[in-house]
């Protein structure tokens, strides 16, 4: 028996990654008979674009494939002592893991790279039981969305502005889709325009079962 299983959540900053997030943890430490070891890394540990003390650095494509890598690797040597201990029940032994932005945001930052080395590291989550929620809004909900998250920072900006932001949003969003087509890893698509995090988080641990 696989003692992994686990979600990656994609999608474009103010699709309510984060607010899923929360409620994918609450019901997993709900449940009774889920696996006991979880791990839930966010974006800050696997995305493109980093604010290392203060300042914004975009990864090369090298560096975040070993990001990434580095990270699968982690699950990978769980999976290795998991086997070696032998055969064990998932609530005793499993562990539940969710990983934010990853392979998709890899593959849309570097549309114009290869794709061996992305597609293993899909191959290898997917034998990990890796599953995929795109997270997306609507055009008509984008902009009231971008605003409403972060008022303070959206209240001197210019309509230029707040358009740009709504236009890099959709186009994005966009481009995920695009690369869902290409992925080895099952995904799904949830519209968060209602913000019902807890739905869609029962919709996605369903796609686990």
């Amino acid at each position: 028996m696989n003692q992994l299983r686990g979600i990656i959540l994609e999608g474009f900053s103010h699709a309510g990654k984060t607010s899923v997030l929360k409620s994918l943890k609450l019901m997993q430490a709900q449940d009774e008979s889920a696996e006991r070891s979880v791990i839930v890394l966010s974006e800050h540990y696997s995305q493109v674009l980093h604010n290392m003390q203060g300042q914004m650095k975009r990864s090369s494509y090298e560096e975040h494939l070993q990001l990434l890598n580095d990270r699968v690797a982690m699950l990978r040597q769980l999976e290795e002592w998991s086997t070696k201990l032998g055969r064990a029940s998932r609530g005793s032994r499993g562990v539940f893991f969710i990983l934010e932005r990853f392979h998709l945001n890899h593959r849309a930052a570097y549309s114009d790279k290869t794709t061996n080395e992305i597609e293993a590291i899909e191959n290898e989550l997917l034998n990990f039981g890796a599953k995929c929620a795109l997270l997306t809004i609507s055009p008509e909900v984008a902009e009231h969305r971008i605003q409403s998250r972060t008022p303070h920072e959206w209240v001197n900006k210019s309509s230029e502005e707040i358009k740009a932001a709504v236009k890099e949003l959709l186009t994005t969003q966009s481009e995920l889709r695009v690369e869902v087509t290409k992925s080895l890893i099952p995904t799904i698509e949830i519209n968060t325009d209602s913000k019902d995090w807890d739905a869609y988080a029962k919709a996605i641990i369903r796609l686990l079962d």
